[in-house]
């Protein structure tokens, strides 16, 4: 069956049983690359989509899933995980560790297994909206199970504006 999301993504959505999901992912002529990109597309709030960010910490990828509107704040990120430093992955490093390209990465279904950190800004919905491995598709999904199959840990790391 032709859902729209990347095969790799199709496939870790059926071996988790997720057999709802894949009619419900939305694909789009233009690219959604972007969150702001994606909730226009959707018709949603910028709050509502779920970014799949990968960092490097002390060279080891971690992922966060951090709501639309937000920025992750790095320094949390290395205390939360212990890290001496904590920088953003290189494209390179994003597609070998997950498999996607930037702008598609899904909150699971990666190529290799991977430290989730998720905000927990990410519950304040009752439904956010996260790449399906490609970035023309996404898919819905209550924020309680999207960290729960990503084997996410909830964390506070979203940056503060004063």
């Amino acid at each position: 069956m032709t859902t729209g999301a990347h095969p790799r993504f199709t496939q870790a959505l059926e071996a988790l049983g997720l057999d709802d999901v894949p009619p419900r992912v939305r694909r789009f002529p233009d690219a959604t690359r972007t969150a702001a990109e994606a909730a226009a597309a959707i018709g949603c709030e910028l709050s509502q989509i779920c970014k799949s960010l990968i960092f490097a910490a002390d060279g080891e990828p971690v992922l966060v899933l951090m709501d639309g509107a937000s920025r992750v704040d790095v320094e949390l990120v290395r205390r939360e995980l212990g890290a001496e430093r904590v920088t953003r992955a290189a494209a390179d490093v994003v597609r070998e560790t997950t498999g996607y390209a930037i702008g598609g990465v899904p909150p699971f279904g990666h190529r290799t297994r991977t430290r989730v950190l998720a905000d927990r800004a990410l519950l304040a919905h009752d439904e956010v909206w996260a790449a399906a491995g490609d970035p023309h598709a996404v898919f819905p999904m209550e924020p309680q199970a999207l960290v729960a199959h990503a084997a996410a840990t909830l964390v506070d790391v979203r940056e503060r504006t004063s």
